[in-house]
């Protein structure tokens, strides 16, 4: 067990979080700049610009308000059940989402008409950590209970809400080992931000037992929120309407890939074509905007999604750069390899459990340090490939035999089945925190 702080620990924490106020206040300036450079890139909007500085788009609704802040699109998605509870448990409610990036605002949008009481949340981007930002974020707002997903630990918005005595949970709290040796020489800053939190949900006993480490004084809970992710929604009258333009044509997936492996995927596509001739590869960037560099590599030219463009039967690669597609492409069923995992990439792997609830057949590279538990949740109905020959040995048996194909969507299906009584007890944990 973690000992609880000392006084020359509290003492250090204070004197770290001090500097990095001090720091962060002097940057300002230049975050601005940096800000309107992410602008320029796409990185940004313009409505983001001031949101990123704590300022608001709406006023503040009266009674208990509940902010829940996500990284971005997976962390996003993964709160959308937790907001539904919360809404449904309370008709007074409001819940104000944050999210730090212009895709994950987009599909928290895009998410939000399916979800009863969606009029009463707020969505906004979360402010940058410069002390007069979070000061003026919370003090408009003045949430009544907050939450952070994964490793969103920001040293001036954890001390600003401790000093309003604003009550924090950590949601799916993840810590790696590199992560904890990277917090080494600021540990007890890490410390003080870790002990803040009223309550703790660690997303595995390894994150568990590193956040510990940290300074977590208790874990309340051990689950992983995307245990309890729905199949991703789609519409079914699109997926008709893609069926019909595939005219089943045998295809397959690689979904959310990164940059440095998307060569890979396109070496795979011509091996597969070699036996299958007819064969499809829909690739599905994760972030949209690099849809034109993947086709400017591509020889002949492939058809990209965000133009409007779709394959002919001599094309063997669709390119899908559209942002909120991802429950359409995978209700097709078929055959998915999910980026971020090949060599080449910087690494950590994707949630398999989303193709796995679609009943789609799935394989992954060697790289999968972010979601080692769900990996081993599916067990060996996942294949692990590396290499071009690897991921063709893989598919031109599925893509050959539809029936191959769908026994082992359902097995993977099988191993993926959400568990649908953990985001009551989140919304509930939650809802005790307010004070009231």
């Amino acid at each position: 067990m973690t000992q609880r702080p000392t006084i020359r620990g509290r003492l250090c924490g204070a004197l770290l979080g001090a500097g990095w106020h001090g720091l962060s206040a002097l940057l300002a300036p230049a975050l601005r700049l940096n800000l309107r450079r992410r602008l320029a890139r796409g990185k940004e909007t313009r409505a983001s610009l001031p949101q990123r500085r704590g300022l608001a788009t709406r006023p503040r609704p009266p009674g208990l308000l509940v902010w829940l802040h996500a990284a971005s699109v997976g962390e996003t998605v993964a709160l959308l059940p937790v907001m539904a509870h919360l809404l449904e448990a309370d008709p007074a409610l409001h819940v104000l989402v944050t999210t730090g990036t212009v895709t994950g605002n987009a599909i928290l949008h895009d998410r939000l008409p399916a979800i009863a009481g969606q009029d009463r949340v707020i969505a906004q981007f979360a402010p940058l950590d410069v002390p007069r930002w979070s000061a003026r974020f919370l003090d408009y707002w003045w949430p009544d209970v907050g939450a952070l997903v994964e490793s969103e630990l920001w040293p001036n918005m954890i001390a600003a809400c401790h000093a309003r005595h604003m009550r924090l949970a950590l949601l799916n709290g993840r810590m790696s080992d590199r992560s904890l040796a990277h917090w080494r020489k600021a540990a007890c800053l890490l410390a003080r931000m870790l002990s803040a939190f009223t309550w703790v949900m660690a997303r595995s006993a390894e994150d568990a037992a590193r956040l510990q480490q940290g300074g977590a004084t208790r874990i309340d809970l051990i689950a992983d929120l995307k245990d309890a992710a729905a199949p991703l929604p789609h519409d079914p009258a699109a997926r008709a309407e893609l069926q019909t333009l595939l005219a089943g044509r045998p295809v397959w997936g690689a979904a959310s890939t990164h940059e440095g492996e998307d060569a890979t995927v396109i070496a795979a596509s011509a091996l597969v074509r070699q036996v299958v001739p007819d064969a499809l590869t829909i690739l599905i960037p994760r972030h949209p905007e690099r849809g034109a560099d993947i086709a400017a590599h591509v020889t002949p030219s492939a058809p990209r999604r965000a133009l409007g463009q779709v394959p002919a039967a001599q094309d063997g690669l669709w390119i899908c750069d559209t942002l909120g597609e991802m429950g359409l492409f995978l209700a097709l069923g078929a055959p998915v390899l999910m980026g971020n995992s090949l060599p080449g990439c910087a690494g950590g792997g994707h949630n398999p459990l989303e193709p796995a609830r679609a009943a789609c057949p799935v394989a992954s590279g060697p790289q999968i340090g972010n979601f080692r538990q769900a990996y081993a949740r599916m067990a060996d109905s996942v294949q692990f490939v590396e290499t071009p020959p690897d991921i063709a040995r893989w598919l031109i048996p599925l893509l050959q035999n539809s029936d191959a194909c769908h026994k082992a969507g359902a097995c993977a299906k099988q191993h993926a089945l959400p568990d649908s009584a953990l985001v009551g007890r989140i919304a509930q944990a939650l809802l005790a925190l307010d004070p009231r």
